[in-house]
């Protein structure tokens, strides 16, 4: 199976900022340390707009992403946002071999 990227965009609500914030930081620091798989999990803010971050990571294959959906930080942490942010978008990627 090959690797699998993902980019998660995420718009935070401007009252939900601080909240969600430490919403992200948290399923960062839980999924870097307990999901196999994980090659790469960063977390970027978007240089126009504070209220926008990125996920971008890279994992094993299909089934260490599916996993890592599963777990309970990271189930936490979608109900945890959910009525909090303005927008998110999801990429799964693969890389194309030159």
């Amino acid at each position: 199976m090959s690797q699998v990227v993902v980019v998660a965009k995420i718009k935070i609500k401007e009252e939900f900022y601080l909240e969600v914030y430490k919403e992200l930081l948290l399923v960062y620091k839980y999924t870097l340390a307990n999901d196999e798989g994980c090659l790469q999990y960063d977390l970027h803010n978007d240089i126009d707009d504070k209220h926008t971050f990125a996920f971008v990571e890279t994992w094993e294959n299909q089934d260490a992403l599916d996993a890592h959906a599963k777990t309970d930080h990271f189930m936490d942490f979608v109900k945890s946002i959910s009525d909090k942010i303005e927008d998110l978008k999801i990429n799964r990627l693969i890389k194309i071999e030159i």
